[in-house]
């Protein structure tokens, strides 16, 4: 008797295969998910691999498969987290008060768990270069080239000063904050937020 082609092996009843997401990326998710809980609860240094499998339900050879550090693995889950965040207000405002209005929010975010998790992260990224360099190039420099093209639209209105240097500008701009959060000598508070914008876009305006 011949076998009909038209047939999967097993007849009507055989298992077909499973359709949605692969096991691997439900596992990856479960794992960035398990780890920005638990840096709730924790910091960066006491976290732990073992602690991450645990809480996601994976073995730590399935976290090393994709991630070969903790550092990086942290990195990921506060990119998942917060990637959207701090994007520059669409407005018809001028190029200073874009400025401004997004530096509020930086100093906002980076008051509560993003910025404990963002400051953690970079003294993590000392002992690891490859860390910081992922954090860099991933978290800061999206958000440096959005400024600096911001800059850049002031110099060309003339709103700014023709000779302004716009990583020099942005150092100007930002750094206070990550001053402010990294050594914790001033809060991050509210009169800051009103005050730096201010005073720092200052020195940027074309007199």
């Amino acid at each position: 008797m011949l076998e009909d082609k038209g047939m999967p092996r097993g007849g009507a009843n055989a298992k077909q295969p499973a359709v949605g997401r692969p096991r691997s990326v439900e596992s990856k998710q479960a794992i960035l998910a398990a780890t920005w809980q638990l840096l709730q609860q924790c910091s960066v240094r006491k976290l732990s691999i073992e602690a991450i499998a645990r809480e996601a339900g994976v073995g730590k050879t399935t976290i090393y498969r994709w991630w070969p550090s903790k550092a990086t693995v942290v990195i990921d889950a506060f990119l998942a987290q917060v990637e959207a965040s701090l994007p520059f207000p669409q407005t018809e405002t001028t190029a200073a008060e874009s400025l401004a209005l997004q530096m509020q929010q930086v100093v906002k975010i980076m008051s509560g768990d993003v910025g404990r998790i963002v400051a953690q992260i970079i003294a993590e990224g000392q002992c690891d270069s490859d860390a910081l360099k992922s954090f860099c190039d991933r978290f800061l420099a999206p958000r440096r080239d959005a400024a600096r093209q911001i800059l850049l639209q002031g110099i060309e209105s003339g709103e700014f000063t023709p000779d302004l240097d716009p990583d020099l500008a942005m150092d100007i701009l930002y750094g206070p904050i990550y001053y402010r959060l990294l050594v914790q000598h001033l809060p991050l508070d509210q009169a800051f937020t009103i005050a730096l914008p201010h005073q720092a876009i200052a020195g940027l305006l074309k007199l």
